[in-house]
């Protein structure tokens, strides 16, 4: 296995850091904090920075220790190990706040288009509308794996800061620098209250530290970098924003444009650099808002994923999607949670919502958004003191100063921070807070994925001519590996292994790729019984598959894994998804059909369940049933190209005389092409499940069927003609594997709406006014 390479040097976690604290604060609050408390506002960026710099200096310090992504959420899990509701609401608080600033840089973007981009034509629209689809957008590029590469983040962030240099540089020459500075001077406000409420609206816009803290994985010498890119990106960005505050004090507007907040700065370039520089504004203020809101969907996700895989959020967070390669149902859950922000405070409640009750905002949601990040920020802080005098001998590549002074100051500068913001939005994130809370205590939480597996045997041997080796580990590149053909075989008794490889080695006959069979046996522990308990007992079973296939005429590649596991289809399914299997290849559990469920309906791959495997003893006769459902078409090729290697090739359509309906031959046949023994068999039996069996018997071989789609509305197990076939088979000694084809959301959606449309087309279908609108899809019954 290769191991992770860090890409991204000091210049790259600097632009990350940097970027990310450019972004919607610099350009919707420097109008709002100009306006309220004049030059005074530097003061307030700058009290924000040192708070936000307290933190930072302790993710710092973690950093250097925990060399991994994950930020605050990861800090909290490895120093209170024990203390799973505290990791669960750091990991939920963080989470909120990153969609909450996510909601908020979007809604700042969405204003910025009203104001300055959309034409008249289209100023009926919602107000958050932009930001909505904005956040839609952003959530399917990561989904689908599209983010900033670290040489782009340094380009991009690199236009960024130039952007505001021609605004700061704008305003500097229209008033000269003598001017400018008297100007700066005489506007300073004595206002204690005003800067510290500044300060903490101004907070969120320096939380972006983190994002280098999260990308720790990534970094070059992370104990070294880590600590000097937050370090210089929070200097580099105070002292921008405290220029751009001197070029808003300076700008030849009136208080009522400043009073314009969000969009101020838009129109305070058109005073001094004219239409076309209050374009480039207007175009970098949008680049930032948009750049900054994907870095934060990213930090979201991988908060969410990791909470999967250590059972503080369901286990679907932590599912990496099999082409993406992306936690796909985290990063869906992150741009949900964003687009109902921004539809709550901005669309229905905020001064031009559709509700005409405005209570709500971009400032309240800032105080939603930054609450929830100084939270858990305050709980960092307590978890390094916790760490100094609880782990003082850990290795620490940067050590924070003044401990436990500083951090006990941070905390209490947080709390004050939140004493500041506005009160609305806290009492809501308060409020949605307390009811994840004990959202969490009903359910309980689940165990980490690690504790719920444990690898106890991993072996592999080539079975050509009976010869054993050991799996391909140091002679074959990562590459090869990637590229094999992988069938996953779950399999419950040790002494069905050969006929297992066998089948499997069959089904991957003729695909591009070189297969390789990958046998899994999990030895299954009840809850609070200790591992130990078993674990001799899957050692020797696992030896035990070894050693019989050893023994057996193999001609595939195949290895061996023992597991000892609290849940049997969890291990199975997450063995597919870390190895990328392509295909599995099971059992049906006659004691246990849940297991059977779980996998079929959750597998990542193609999922054949077999049954009376030990019956088949010729693979060159293959019996299928006639159909056209999605889990039967998938199957086709499968059979094919079987047939084109020489198999007969059976199909069969049954017409029952009681339940079900047949089915026609000919999407079946027109699917198998090139098969030089394909017989078709037309036939009249009570039921179908009893025809496909009969003339399984008389024909020989194994039987081939798919799954159906009534099987989740009607609670089958793979549905009425599959779950007949099997019981019929079982009983008459006939080999028969049932295909279930992986399904996407949409696929799923379709299942229970299918029924729905068959029943329709049967019962309205009789009506000549119902048959235009009603076509008729074939199926698999």
């Amino acid at each position: 296995m290769v191991e992770h390479t860090r890409t991204l040097d000091f210049k790259i976690a600097f632009a990350i850091g940097l970027g990310t604290m450019i972004a919607a604060g610099i350009f919707s609050l420097s109008g709002t904090a100009v306006f309220r408390i004049g030059s005074s506002a530097v003061i307030a960026f700058v009290l924000a920075a040192l708070v936000a710099g307290i933190t930072a200096a302790a993710y710092s310090e973690f950093a250097s220790i925990y060399s991994e992504n994950g930020g605050g959420y990861l800090f909290c899990s490895r120093t209170f190990e024990e203390w799973d509701r505290l990791k669960y609401g750091v990991g939920m608080s963080l989470f909120l706040g990153y969609t909450g600033t996510t909601a908020f840089y979007l809604a700042t973007m969405d204003e910025w288009f009203f104001r300055f981009i959309l034409p008249e034509s289209l100023q009926s629209l919602p107000h958050g509308s932009v930001g909505i689809l904005a956040a839609l957008t952003l959530g399917l590029l990561n989904a689908r794996g599209t983010e900033e590469s670290g040489i782009f983040q340094l380009i991009v962030t690199s236009a960024k800061v130039g952007v505001l240099f021609v605004f700061i540089g704008g305003a500097i020459a229209f008033a000269g620098p003598a001017g400018a500075t008297t100007t700066f001077v005489t506007n300073i406000e004595a206002e204690p209250v005003g800067i510290v409420s500044v300060a903490a609206l101004a907070f969120i816009t320096f939380f972006g530290f983190s994002a280098i803290a999260a990308s720790a994985g990534e970094i070059i010498e992370p104990r070294k970098t880590v600590p000097r890119a937050i370090a210089a990106s929070m200097i580099t960005v105070t002292v921008l924003y405290a220029l751009v505050i001197v070029a808003m004090v300076n700008a030849p507007v009136a208080r009522e444009v400043l009073a314009e907040g969000e969009t101020a700065m838009g129109s305070v370039a058109a005073s001094f650099l004219g239409p076309w520089g209050q374009l480039l504004i207007v175009a970098g203020a949008v680049f930032s808002m948009v750049s900054a809101s994907n870095a934060s969907i990213l930090a979201a996700s991988g908060i969410g994923s990791l909470m999967g895989r250590q059972g503080h959020a369901p286990r679907r967070f932590a599912r990496i999607h099999r082409d993406y390669r992306t936690p796909f149902w985290s990063v869906t859950t992150a741009t949900a949670t964003i687009c109902l922000l921004i539809f709550v405070f901005i669309t229905l409640f905020s001064e031009h919502g559709l509700l005409g009750v405005h209570f709500l905002g971009l400032s309240p949601l800032t105080g939603f958004a930054t609450f929830n990040l100084l939270v858990p920020l305050a709980v960092v802080d307590i978890a390094l003191i916790y760490s100094r005098r609880n782990y003082p001998d850990i290795e620490r590549g940067f050590s924070m100063p003044l401990v436990p002074a500083l951090p006990v100051v941070g905390v209490l500068a947080n709390l004050a921070l939140i004493l500041n913001l506005p009160p609305i939005g806290v009492g809501i994130g308060a409020a949605l807070t307390v009811g994840l809370v004990i959202a969490y205590l009903v359910w309980g939480g689940a165990p980490h994925i690690e504790e719920l597996v444990e690898k106890i045997v991993s072996t592999g041997a080539s079975g050509q001519s009976g010869s054993s080796t050991t799996a391909a580990t140091g002679g074959e590149t990562e590459e090869r590996e990637r590229e094999r053909f992988r069938v996953l075989v779950a399999l419950a008794r040790p002494e069905r292994a050969v006929p297992y490889v066998r089948l499997a080695e069959t089904l991957s006959r003729g695909e591009e790729a070189e297969p390789l069979v990958q046998v899994l046996n999990v030895t299954h522990i009840p809850d609070q019984t200790p591992n130990e308990m078993v674990r001799e007992t899957a050692q020797e079973r696992a030896e035990r598959i070894e050693a019989l296939l050893s023994e057996a005429d193999i001609d595939v590649e195949y290895t061996v894994e023992g597991h000892i596991c609290r849940d049997i289809a969890f291990d199975i399914l997450q063995t597919a998804r870390d190895d990328q299997a392509d295909q599995i290849l099971m059992g049906y559990p006659e004691e246990n059909p849940g297991i059977t469920e779980t996998v079929e309906y959750n597998a990542p791959c193609g999922v054949f369940f077999t049954s009376n495997v030990d019956a088949i003893d010729d693979f060159s006769t293959i019996n299928v049933g006639a159909g056209g459902g999605p889990h039967h078409l998938a199957l086709l090729p499968i059979v094919n190209r079987l047939g084109q290697q020489g198999a007969k090739v059976h199909v069969i359509s049954v017409n029952p005389k009681r339940g079900g309906t047949s089915e026609p031959v000919d999407e079946t046949v027109s699917a198998l092409t090139g098969i030089e023994s394909l017989q078709v068999h037309n036939l009249t039996a009570d039921t179908v499940a009893e025809g496909l069996v009969s003339t399984s018997i008389g024909n020989g071989g194994f039987l081939l069927i798919g799954a159906t789609r009534d099987r989740r509305l009607r609670r089958w197990v793979f549905g009425s003609t599959p779950d007949r076939t099997i019981d019929l088979a079982r009983s008459s000694g006939v080999p028969v594997l049932i295909h279930a084809s992986t399904r996407g959301v949409s696929g799923r959606i379709e299942e229970y709406i299918f029924p729905i449309y068959r029943y329709l087309r049967r019962h309205l279908g009789r009506h000549r006014a119902f048959r235009h609108i009603i076509e008729t899809p074939s199926e698999t019954e």
